[in-house]
């Protein structure tokens, strides 16, 4: 079944990344693997109990990192001549902002974390530390 259901998505969104991987993509992969999947739990930790303020680092972190490799990603599909692909790619503008569109929430939620993470005043606070 999710030999099929990659195959639909191929299709449908003629992403070839899913299907032959660049060098660089896999190394975005196992980065993902590696370092992002662990960081999921304990951000979802930090962000549900609240008041955690040893997150904001982390999640610094975490979101240049996604954003980083995002732009790349998005520059490939928006720049890359597919015609001489082995796996069918996107070939129209058209074609390129739907494949598009499936990449840029991956950009846009680790943005906002950063922002948060960056101008949010709980988690920007600095504490005093008092003198002796």
């Amino acid at each position: 079944k999710l030999t099929e259901l990659l195959q639909w998505y191929v299709t449908t969104f003629r992403d070839p990344l899913m299907l032959q991987p660049p060098e660089w993509f896999k190394a975005f992969i196992y980065c993902e693997a590696f370092l992002q999947l662990p960081f999921f739990p304990v951000a979802g930790y930090a962000f549900l109990k609240g008041g955690c303020r040893w997150i904001r680092t982390p999640a610094i972190i975490y979101s240049t990192h996604v954003a980083t490799t995002l732009f790349a990603i998005l520059a490939h599909v928006l720049f890359h001549d597919f015609s001489k692909s082995e796996h069918l790619g996107p070939q129209t503008l058209r074609e390129r902002l739907i494949l598009l569109s499936v990449y840029v929430p991956y950009l846009v939620i680790p943005l906002l974390i950063l922002f948060t993470m960056l101008h949010s005043p709980h988690y920007s606070h600095v504490e005093k530390r008092k003198r002796k």
